[in-house]
């Protein structure tokens, strides 16, 4: 595993990278070959920054990310700029203070910023119209997306951490082989032949609450998730489900892709895309089986908390709960 004390480089979902010459008094960054901004650093009482020369929104952002990328347990950072920054002042990426000339930059608003994990997926929320189906009331839900919808280097596992909409006619066979494995079997019970994934994944295709996902490190399909809005979900009743709450049901297919490390980046990658897709999400909600403590364990190592048992019809189930500013507050992405 990458120590991240060591890094000069990090990659972005652009394709470019980020690199980096650092000392304790000074960070010389560039993208790919092109000089990008040149910071002196004090660290009393925090981390101070100062830009020699100008610099501009990308450049704030990409100094932003190599520092909080660099120190998972950087919190704040302290600009002083000559000029105001409008831009980052607009997207949050920087919050002004009471002193002339000088901003935050805050861990928790920057991991909330959308761009560029997210590529070309849109982030504007979606308008808000109510509808009820199945008997329940609940916002109409936008079209499902289409291809990759999330993408980040993660830098303590060195490897890049995706997720793209499940393509029934690409990934059935792996899906097949996923559901009949025993270990996953004995979780899932949807162990069965071709014809009957298939309807399987047909019928989530035509459910406009659920989206089917694949879980790739480094381009490599390791692994099956689906999101729901918990609203218009079997657990709504379980629960005072909020309007744009999401669910989760996971599954890593590929032996290898096993692990508390690789849990760790590929669940706060799953969580992040989704209080990324709609800022309106409040809580991310699981319903393991009650039994199933190694992923309930790893749910409450990623800030998951256990509210309560209750009963399915087929399964005694642990309702473990996330709520946004818990999982922002101290981001542990890197």
């Amino acid at each position: 595993m990458p120590d991240l004390n060591d890094l000069s480089a990090l990659a972005l979902p652009t394709g470019q990278r980020l690199v980096a010459e650092e000392s304790e008094t000074r960070l010389n960054l560039s993208l790919d070959t092109q000089p990008l901004m040149t910071l002196r650093l004090s660290h009393e009482p925090g981390l101070t920054l100062r830009v020699e020369g100008r610099c501009d929104a990308q450049s704030l952002w990409a100094a932003s990310y190599w520092l909080f990328a660099r120190d998972a347990s950087c919190q704040q950072l302290t600009w002083h700029l000559d000029e105001a920054p409008a831009q980052a002042l607009l997207s949050g990426l920087l919050v002004p203070t009471d002193h002339a000339g000088q901003y935050h930059g805050q861990r928790t608003l920057f991991w909330q910023l959308p761009q560029p994990w997210l590529g070309n997926a849109l982030t504007a929320c979606y308008p808000q119209h109510w509808v009820i189906s199945g008997g329940k009331r609940h916002p109409l839900r936008p079209m499902k997306p289409r291809g990759e919808v999330y993408r980040r280097f993660d830098a303590r596992l060195g490897a890049w951490i995706s997720l793209r909409t499940l393509d029934i006619e690409l990934d059935l066979a792996r899906f097949n082989r996923w559901q009949n494995s025993a270990r996953v079997a004995n979780f899932w019970q949807e162990e069965g032949s071709l014809e009957q994934h298939r309807e399987y994944l047909d019928k989530l295709a035509a459910d406009p609450h659920t989206v089917t996902l694949i879980g790739c490190f480094d381009d490599q399909p390791f692994a099956y998730f689906e999101a729901y809005w918990a609203k218009e979900d079997r657990i709504a009743p379980f629960y005072e489900a909020g309007d744009y709450d999401r669910g989760i049901h996971m599954l890593v297919g590929e032996e290898h892709h096993r692990g508390p490390h690789k849990v760790a980046s590929w669940l706060s990658a799953l969580t992040h895309y989704l209080f990324l897709d709609d800022p309106r999400t409040q809580r991310v909600v699981a319903e393991p089986r009650a039994d199933n403590a190694k992923m309930i364990g790893y749910l409450q190592g990623q800030r998951f908390h256990c509210e309560k048992e209750f009963d399915f019809p087929h399964k005694r189930a642990a309702l473990m709960v996330l709520g946004r500013e818990r999982f922002f507050e101290r981001c542990g992405l890197a």
